[in-house]
């Protein structure tokens, strides 16, 4: 289990625009990341602002690097984010999970 200054390390770096979007387009990419270059186009952010931001998710623990040759790939770290939703939802509705259920799913 997490504990609540790592949640809250997480939720910050979390709490801004740019980081929010390149930490969904990791998410999404799945275990194996992208290369820098990658989420610099897809995202149309500057490589430099890019390394501020991965900087600050790193530090919080969201995303993990690998170099590969000439290439950096980020991806997201799964563990972490799966820690931080069972912190934030530990003790969802009482613990009946029926009562938290989305409607509609």
């Amino acid at each position: 289990m997490m504990k609540p200054a790592q949640v809250v390390k997480a939720l910050a770096a979390l709490a801004q625009p740019t980081r929010l979007a390149i930490y969904r387009l990791l998410v999404s990419t799945g275990p194996d990341g992208l290369a820098a270059g990658q989420i610099a186009a897809k995202l149309k952010v500057s490589p430099a602002t890019l390394s501020f931001h991965f900087k600050t998710l790193s530090h919080a623990g969201l995303v993990e690097s690998r170099q590969d040759g000439r290439f950096v790939y980020y991806a997201a770290n799964f563990t972490v984010m799966h820690g931080m939703v069972d912190y934030l939802t530990e003790n969802c509705c009482g613990s009946d999970a029926n009562a938290c259920k989305t409607p509609g799913k």
